[in-house]
């Protein structure tokens, strides 16, 4: 008898993977390995297990990567300040990468031939899943069976765990309307009256945060310490990654900080009205940029920001394991090296402001000839005429012909 083909499936253990898992079994006649991934969604990852028990599943991956996800991707992601299309801090984006190459490295260790994910045909996510397994393997099948099959509801979804003794979880009280998405970084809200771009998302919507007006009304102050580009200590107390973006979700989101509605331009053509909660990562963008304002040449910093759209949209779009991504990403943490200091903030319903950043080692701030007041020689205020004449040379030149 010939052995069973194996697929991994990125299973969450709600509705749509449970049906999927048990679809692959019959449609596919393969073994199914399950992975569940532990980014911080804060929920239970574990009562997926029993749940995949339940279907027959012997090779199970619960796998918590809580820290690898900070310090291998959200961090480096935030010394490029990358942020998409003027708003969004990427935080869905950043994450499917990691979750790419897990099912990737889980079909080598189990000798699987395919992997399969959840993402519908409409949206990004199937595109940055399936990007990710062929850039790290290229022989790889991959099954999307939201672009096979003919389930496309709730109702058929539903309708197909009944007929297959699929439990599903009947959650007490009112339903969410809202298709969300979690892990460390951010929490995203889409579906229900958040499609039509006019309405107002409700104020239990939010899960993360407090609205600004009820916010405290005694603003929060805090110091957070750089080496190389990354948040090390916050407030004198050393933290892993993880550790410091949790802190911050939990400060940020007490003080107002991080809510976002926006609609978006997805890679595959449609616009998406969306609204996301990044307390922690609105906090991080805005001292980086802080640190970075003290330690980095003004050119450096720059072209920095010349690319960084591309820079994000690559990361929005599905290609962080391009070449031309890590090509970027080499120069980016090379510009980081001497980005280190310490940075003050002030949170106060809904606003992060920036009131003192130092750099004991790396600072290119000089208060003798920055200053208004005597500078004992150390400008010549006299050079800025010839450097003021040569710039305008052109446009005299220029000026003249008209005449």
């Amino acid at each position: 008898m010939a052995e069973t083909k194996k697929v991994v499936l990125a299973y969450s253990g709600g509705l749509d993977t449970s049906v999927i898992l048990k679809w692959l079994q019959d449609e596919y006649s393969c073994e199914v390995v399950t992975f569940t991934a532990d980014l911080g969604q804060g929920e239970e990852v574990e009562p997926a297990r029993a749940k995949a028990q339940a279907l027959g599943i012997k090779e199970i991956y619960i796998d918590d990567l809580r820290e690898e996800f900070v310090r291998d991707y959200v961090f480096p992601m935030f010394r490029a300040n990358a942020i998409y299309e003027g708003e969004y801090l990427l935080g869905t984006s950043i994450a499917r990468p990691l979750i790419s190459k897990r099912l990737v490295e889980i079909a080598k260790e189990t000798g699987a031939y395919a992997v399969s994910h959840g993402a519908t045909g409409k949206g990004n996510d199937q595109v940055r899943f399936e990007l990710g397994a062929y850039a790290l393997q290229p022989d790889i099948k991959i099954i999307a069976p939201w672009r096979e099959w003919d389930l496309n509801s709730r109702q058929k979804l539903l309708a197909y765990a009944d007929s297959h003794g699929i439990a599903v979880e009947k959650k007490k009280g009112k339903a969410s309307p809202y298709s969300m998405d979690a892990n460390l970084l951010h929490i995203s809200y889409e579906g229900g009256i958040l499609e039509n771009p006019w309405s107002e998302p409700e104020e239990d919507m939010w899960l993360w945060s407090v609205s600004a007006e009820n916010a405290p009304d005694q603003a929060t102050y805090m110091e957070l310490t750089y080496a190389k580009g990354d948040i090390t200590e916050i407030d004198g107390v050393a933290h892993s990654p993880a550790e410091v973006l949790t802190k911050l979700n939990t400060i940020g989101g007490a003080n107002g900080i991080g809510r976002l509605d926006i609609v978006e331009n997805r890679y595959v053509g449609m616009k998406s009205r969306g609204c996301y909660e990044t307390p922690g990562g609105t906090i991080m963008m805005r001292a980086h940029r802080a640190i970075e304002s003290l330690t980095l040449d003004r050119e450096v910093a720059h072209l920095k920001d010349e690319l960084m759209p591309r820079y994000a949209t690559l990361v929005y779009n599905g290609y962080w394991w391009s070449p031309e991504r890590l090509m970027l990403q080499t120069m980016i943490d090379e510009s980081q090296l001497r980005v280190n200091g310490k940075v003050r903030l002030k949170l106060y319903k809904g606003n992060v402001d920036v009131v003192g950043r130092e750099s004991a080692t790396d600072s290119l701030f000089d208060e003798a000839i920055a200053t208004f007041e005597d500078d004992d020689g150390a400008y010549n205020q006299q050079d800025a005429e010839g450097f003021i004449k040569l710039n305008a040379l052109r446009m005299r030149i220029a000026a003249n012909r008209l005449k």
